[in-house]
């Protein structure tokens, strides 16, 4: 499949420069069909499975319409989790800082309603929601949608697989009869055809075909990791790899750049190679790759279709590719020439479902292997250190020092002191200081909660957002124990990327702040305008007073609890088997008379 750049599909230059500046540098074949016809005002029905890059596919078509200037909804996205609404609100986010004045809100279930009605009365044009927020919000008339202009069903297989199809239909009695639709979907089942051919009109249908490709009779596998433990497994299987050449696979120019240097900062010779670079700076760096000059090349998928070389000892996926049609290419560039090869992929998160959509793909099976630990590369340096000091000596293709060694041997030194002081020194020179993640921590079976097969086990958490295992938190110091300061919850805090700020700053301003016990805090996730953090739950008031007077970056700090619960979450409710909910009378409903179509269901989203 032919692949056109961004600059060919129609974006607006405000978009096209958010684009560029996220490392971005060719879209995504669900990207490269639906833009165009959405752009153009169609209505739009795309088939694409989780993580083929459809969040931009609906988007940027959406943003583009939007009037900064009409403090009013103008595009609604439906989404069937909380989880993922706040993943494509925070998506949104990324793509607008060319384009001033445009808020997105996500709402959903579970939640405090006042963030969410303050938001939409100052204005908000884009709400990211769940249907059964949305509708009650529409039924308190706190969101309004006459000034509608698309609405986006996102993941619309879920939502009708979780029953909110009466949801849906109620919801759209308020939804302006002329505005434009784009629905995306895993599947075309029954339910959702009929979805479609009720709201939308003559859409443009996208179904993106592979071709069927040979893949290479490479070794492949898999580490799953946390994002912030790739660099370092990175390393250290090129460590015990011992590749001579190697080429490790990104999504954006970005990535290539930060991932070229955080190498070249560890020792190791690495260039990058993006389509920022011109033909003679592409040209220099495949000389220096061919010629052995540098060890490791971080390259985007521009230049993993056409790269000529035979001698590629290991491939790293470090990200994983939208397209499967990618990943045949990119593992293509070791294996060649009658050689082995090696494909090695670090999967984190949600890209676990890619991973799963690329062995159906190739019809091949990818091992999962454990991430080698410290000591394994100590010991695999050794080995590789005893085996050229071994074949020096046999070969006896080396200098005479006995000068030098007399001199030691005179100052008291014993033969074995000597040679384990060479050694020690030798090892040093070759070597590199690693740092301990996260996956050191845990059990191999444990870390990932998953099964062989790359699923899920019955423990493991369920919606989008993957949060970490109780045995792998953090854990509070024996003063206050984790277990007496209650499981760890995730926190809001309104600093983020714009406030240019790492994790280390929010941990220093919490712990000087709020005088939180030290090591309290589990992972911190940094998104363009907020962050959320992991703390225990008994220390979750302490955290929110504590701040309430601090600043950062000369902003007053802000903390919450990231779902809205109050210091008490809600209870849940339990019912005995076989419990029948009692039958609600629909003209109680507060919104009964303006949509004359009795009580929606109502869903927890």
């Amino acid at each position: 499949m032919q692949k056109r750049p961004f600059s060919e599909l129609g974006i607006a230059p405000e978009l096209l420069k958010a684009i560029e500046s996220l490392g971005f540098e060719l879209p995504a074949p669900i990207q490269s069909e639906a833009i165009p016809p959405a752009l153009e005002g169609r209505d739009v029905v795309g088939q694409s499975q989780t993580g083929s890059g459809k969040t931009m596919a609906f988007a940027v078509p959406a943003l583009q319409l939007i009037d900064p200037k009409l403090r009013a909804v103008q595009v609604l996205i439906l989404c069937p989790t909380r989880e993922l609404a706040m993943q494509v609100c925070a998506e949104v986010h990324k793509l607008t800082p060319f384009k001033p004045g445009i808020t997105a809100v996500p709402v959903y279930g579970g939640s405090s309603y006042v963030r969410q009605i303050r938001a939409l009365k100052q204005g908000a044009q884009m709400v990211v929601g769940t249907p059964g927020r949305v509708l009650d919000l529409i039924g308190r008339k706190d969101l309004k949608l006459e000034a509608l202009k698309m609405l986006i069903f996102d993941e619309a297989d879920k939502m009708l697989d979780m029953g909110f199809r009466d949801d849906i239909d109620t919801l759209m009695i308020s939804a302006p009869k002329e505005r434009q639709t784009i629905c995306f979907s895993a599947t075309f089942s029954k339910q959702i055809r009929n979805l479609i051919n009720t709201y939308t009109e003559n859409p443009a249908t996208i179904t993106i075909e592979h071709k069927a490709l040979t893949v290479p009779t490479v070794e492949q596998r898999y580490y799953e990791v946390r994002g912030r433990s790739k660099l370092e497994t990175l390393c250290r299987v090129l460590d015990v790899e011992d590749a001579q050449k190697a080429i490790v696979f990104t999504n954006t120019k970005r990535a290539a750049d930060e991932i070229t240097d955080a190498l070249v900062a560890r020792g190791y010779t690495a260039d990058r190679l993006h389509g920022d670079l011109t033909q003679m700076m592409r040209d220099r760096v495949m000389k220096n790759f061919r010629s052995g000059n540098i060890d490791v090349l971080v390259a985007t998928d521009v230049a993993s279709r056409g790269l000529d070389v035979d001698d590629v000892d290991i491939i790293f996926n470090f990200d994983l590719p939208y397209d499967e049609e990618d990943y045949v290419h990119r593992i293509g560039r070791t294996g060649r020439a009658g050689r082995k090869g090696k494909a090695v992929s670090l999967v984190g998160g949600k890209e676990i479902f890619l991973l799963q959509r690329i062995q159906r793909y190739i019809k091949v099976k990818i091992t999962r292997e454990k991430v080698p630990s410290q000591e394994e590369v100590v010991n695999m340096r050794v080995d590789q250190q005893f085996e050229k000091v071994k074949s020096l000596l046999e070969s006896g293709d080396f200098k005479s020092h006995d000068a030098t060694v007399e001199r030691l041997l005179e100052a008291g030194f014993t033969s074995t002191d000597i040679s384990s002081a060479l050694l020690h020194i030798l090892l040093l020179d070759s070597g590199r200081e690693g740092e301990e993640i996260h996956e050191d921590r845990a059990p191999f079976s444990e870390r990932a909660g998953r099964d062989d097969r790359g699923g899920r086990d019955n423990n493991s958490d369920r919606g989008g957002s993957q949060r970490p295992r109780q045995d792998d938190r953090r854990s509070a110091p024996s003063s206050a124990p984790a277990g007496e300061q209650g499981q760890m919850i995730r926190m809001f805090i309104n600093v983020g990327s714009v406030d240019n700020i790492n994790p280390g700053q929010i941990a220093g301003a919490l712990y000087n702040s709020a005088k939180l016990p030290s090591g309290c805090i589990g992972t911190i996730e940094i998104f363009d305008r907020s962050s959320y953090f992991e703390l225990p739950e008994g220390l979750a008031d302490q955290a929110i007073r504590g701040v309430a007077e601090a600043r950062l970056r000369n902003r007053k700090l802000r903390v919450d609890y990231a779902d809205g619960f109050g210091s008490q979450p809600p209870k849940p409710k339990f019912r005995k088997p076989g419990h029948k909910a009692k039958a609600k009378d629909p003209t109680k409903a507060p919104f009964f008379k303006q949509f004359q179509a009795g009580k929606p269901t109502r869903k927890q989203s």
